[in-house]
């Protein structure tokens, strides 16, 4: 078993093209149960992209296929790239 804040900064791999994503910044816990229910990830960008919240994706839980000490494998086809709008 694992914790949400132990996922942070882990690399994030779409296994469908091999490609990295970018990093988990955070987690979305639903307050109901307390599972995680999204991850966010940070993409690699510029410094103005991060300062102003662009270039974040939020990836389903259920798209998760493995989690690993250092990276985490998603499949990016059972849901497409949601870009998170701030």
């Amino acid at each position: 078993m694992f914790r949400g804040y132990n996922l942070r900064q882990r690399i994030v791999i779409d296994v469908n093209n091999a490609e990295r994503l970018g990093t988990v910044s955070d987690v979305e816990i639903d307050e109901r149960d307390g599972a995680i229910t999204y991850i966010i990830i940070r993409r690699r960008g510029g410094f103005l992209s991060q300062l102003f919240g662009f270039g974040e994706i939020e990836v389903p839980w259920h798209a998760i296929t493995a989690v690993g000490r250092e990276f985490i494998l998603v499949n990016s086809l059972s849901f497409g790239e949601k870009i998170l709008e701030k």
